[in-house]
């Protein structure tokens, strides 16, 4: 009895411990960010793909993409990105504390990739050529972005 009594006093310290250093907002902000990014991949995802021969061109799928990605470029993202919430603190979380030493920069290189995702939109549903010669800059911005703030994704 003592020895179950002591196991349940030390799980439930070890709950409230885990509790009070969890931070609801953090988590939150880390998972908008993680959806955000999944959404930016899926819709790019189907541009590359088209882009690259993988899947027949469809002009009609490239314009909704496009669009979408457009829609999802054009966010305000900064709340998604609260001090403290960088890959050290979050262990599944890929954002660099460089993100929050250079926010600025940071924050342009996301308006560059809405920038190119603009001309992605107007170009995507105009015939393949098109769609190649946008997809170039949106990926690069991708990558712009993802070499200085990202973690690697193991």
């Amino acid at each position: 009895m003592k020895v179950l009594r002591s196991l349940a006093l030390s799980a439930l310290v070890a709950g409230l411990a885990s509790a009070a250093l969890s931070d609801p907002a953090g988590d939150a902000a880390v998972g908008a960010r993680q959806s955000l990014m999944r959404l930016q991949t899926f819709f790019a995802g189907q541009l590359g793909q088209m882009a690259q021969g993988k899947v027949p061109y469809d002009a009609k799928m490239a314009t909704i993409a496009a669009n979408d990605l457009e829609a999802v470029t054009s966010m305000d993202i900064t709340p998604m990105f609260p001090a403290g919430t960088d890959n050290g603190a979050y262990p599944k979380s890929h954002a660099l504390p460089a993100i929050w030493t250079g926010m600025d920069d940071f924050m342009s290189k996301y308006a560059d990739m809405h920038k190119a995702t603009l001309a992605m939109q107007a170009a995507a549903g105009g015939g393949l050529d098109g769609l190649k010669a946008a997809a170039g800059p949106v990926f690069a911005a991708c990558g712009a972005c993802h070499k200085e703030y990202r973690a690697p994704l193991n």
